[in-house]
Formats: structure tokens, sequence, C-alpha cells
């Protein structure tokens, strides 16, 4: 299997493909409830059919060049990912997003992963801005976008239907000329 290390810490960023739905499933059942609070998995990824039908589409968005998801390991064991939820190479745009199980909580493992995942889309792919939406109440993942850079453009007030609520989300973003320099301070 192909994996990029995120540190010392024996953390790894590695493909994740329709062939692990079982260890993907476990991996949501872990997190159900806490990935749950803010991120819609836990409702499409029930059960083994379903795990399998996410990762294929996502299989299918990389092949498309449109997407793609990348599993976060730790010391061997799935424990979150990180995605491209959309991507429009030709328009320049992408949309990055993640989660985590809470045992994998405050090491650093999604600005690690996710600073890799935007780097290879602005520098191989041409990807112009990428976006980060997220709950306004997703004091976590917002914390991750300003680590990573980026922006806060808007907040869509009640734009989010989730679990009987309606919710404000923010937008977040950071353009190609602003993260060169941001990887760069980084050390990508």
């Amino acid at each position: 299997m192909y994996a990029t290390s995120l540190g010392a810490d024996g953390a790894e960023l590695c493909s994740l493909q329709p062939w692990q739905s079982e260890e993907f499933l476990a991996h949501v059942d872990r997190g159900r409830e806490f990935i749950g609070r803010f991120n819609g998995l836990p409702d499409v990824v029930t059960d083994l059919a379903a795990a399998r039908a996410f990762l294929t589409a996502y299989a299918e968005k990389e092949a498309a060049d449109a997407g793609l998801i990348r599993g976060i390991r730790l010391d061997g064991m799935l424990v979150g990912a990180v995605i491209l939820r959309r991507m429009d190479v030709p328009q320049g745009t992408a949309e990055a997003g993640c989660w985590l199980e809470p045992d994998a909580v405050g090491r650093g493992l999604v600005t690690r992963a996710a600073r890799l995942l935007i780097d290879w889309a602005i520098r191989e792919r041409g990807i112009h801005r990428v976006e980060w939406w997220v709950s306004a109440g997703n004091a976590p993942s917002i914390a991750v976008a300003r680590r990573l850079g980026m922006r806060k453009e808007a907040i869509l007030r009640e734009s989010c239907p989730y679990r009987g609520e309606r919710h404000d989300e923010e937008i977040w973003a950071v353009l190609a000329p602003e993260w060169t320099g941001s990887a760069r301070a980084a050390g990508a």
C-alpha cells in the first residue's frame, strides 16, 4: 500500500479504496457519535453496502479527476480521513473536508493531512482556490482552517439543515498565491 508519512508519530496519509469498506465501516462505527456532531458521514455509512458505495463514489470521483479521499492512519489503524468533496480542475476550484475518531483528536493529524492534500491540489492539479465549508459551531474544524492559512469569507446563515435543525455555515478559503507562501513557511 502506498502511504505518505505525516510525521514522527507514525501517522500516515493513505489511499482508501472500495475493497477496504469493512475497515472503513469499523472506523465510522468507532467514531459514529463524535463524527456525527457536525458531519453527515455516519448517516450515510450505515452498513457494509453503504460503506462500499461511499468509497466507490470517491474512487469514481478520483478516476474522473473530480475529487478524492485519503485515509489517516495512526499506528496502522484508520482513524480519520481528508477529502476533496469536489474538485473542478478547469475552473481551478476544490472543496476540502475531514473527520477523525475521538481518540485521534488533538494530535494535529487533520492539519497535517489537509496540508498535504491542499498542497497536492494546488501544486499538482493547478487548483487556484480551495474552500473549507464548516458548521459555525465546529470550533476544531475552524481552527484547522486558520492553521492552514485560510480566510473566512462568508457566513451562510441557517443554510444547512442537519438532523432537524438549521445551522450556519462558514466558508473559509485559500488561494494558490497565498498557499505558496503558507506552504513554504510550514516546511512543505
